[in-house]
């Protein structure tokens, strides 16, 4: 299943710190009744997430609710994203 949606950029400065996008609520619910699917454990999910032209595999992680989007370095310096930005993005899960 196909989900696009936009969304905010935001920086975690956790012990291991990340650039992720938080999928919509109305998309979460959704996912959540797939995750025991296509979980592989600790609720991660897989996906194929598009930003622009970049496409990559991943998972979403589960945070207080809903789903993050981890968004990598090389993917962020090729889509020129940073902190805050508003981003188009597509994620196919599974």
């Amino acid at each position: 299943m196909t989900f696009e949606f936009m969304g905010e950029v935001w920086y975690w400065r956790g012990p291991a710190p990340f650039h992720f996008v938080t999928v919509p609520e109305e998309h979460c619910a959704t996912i959540k009744a797939m995750a025991a699917y296509v979980t592989y454990g600790w609720g991660m999910i897989p996906a194929t997430v598009r930003v622009g032209r970049t496409e990559w595999r991943t998972a979403l992680w589960p945070k207080e609710g809903r789903y993050v989007v981890p968004l990598k370095a090389k993917v962020r310096s090729a889509e020129g994203v940073q902190e805050g930005d508003t981003i188009a993005v597509a994620l196919e899960v599974g």
